[in-house]
């Protein structure tokens, strides 16, 4: 029982445990990956700890209701978090992800070889999706990677454009449009 929580980079997340008994004396937050280390633990005799340097300065706790808030993300907070409440671990547990946003995308064109074909490529590791003015989605080669090419015809429509949008669990980003009038036939 938990979530899984997918991020970029930068931004803010908290967790928060289903209940919280009476009376609450100490709360801890671990954060597993390649190990275990606590995130930040607090009690009632000594307050709020943050053991863990990747975590000081940017993760808060509310004793209150136990919520973690970590912010300014990096793909090192990536993992599994537990909570321990009164020294006894909970049946939750939260998955992270956070992931780099994807950067903006160039389309380049390349000549095929035939007066009234050219080649437009978008290159990308993940998912990309081509686009053209009336907003059909065009099937890309994926034969050349990292990216993809699609074949495109002289249309005669010096308006008609295409675009490449590359896309991830937390963000996409669409080129410039490249129009037919632009491409040297």
């Amino acid at each position: 029982m938990g979530e899984d929580v997918k991020k970029a980079v930068g931004e803010t997340v908290s967790f928060r445990p289903d209940t919280l008994e009476s009376p609450v004396t100490s709360i801890t937050w671990k954060h597993v990956s390649l190990s275990t280390v606590k995130a930040i633990e607090w009690d009632v005799d000594d307050g709020v700890i943050i053991p863990n340097q990747i975590f000081k300065d940017i993760t808060t706790l509310d004793e209150r209701t136990g919520q973690i808030t970590i912010t300014n993300l990096k793909v090192e907070h990536s993992g599994e978090y537990t909570i321990d409440i009164n020294s006894k671990q909970q049946g939750q547990r939260f998955s992270l992800e956070v992931m780099e946003r994807v950067p903006k995308s160039n389309i380049t064109v390349e000549e095929s070889g035939n007066t009234d074909v050219v080649y437009l490529r978008c290159e990308y590791s993940g998912t990309i999706i081509w686009t053209n003015l009336a907003g059909e989605t065009l099937e890309g080669n994926k034969n050349h990677k990292p990216g993809e090419f699609i074949t495109v015809k002289n249309t005669g429509n010096p308006e008609n454009y295409y675009t490449c949008t590359l896309k991830n669990a937390v963000s996409d980003e669409t080129s410039d449009r490249v129009y037919e009038r632009s491409v040297q036939w």
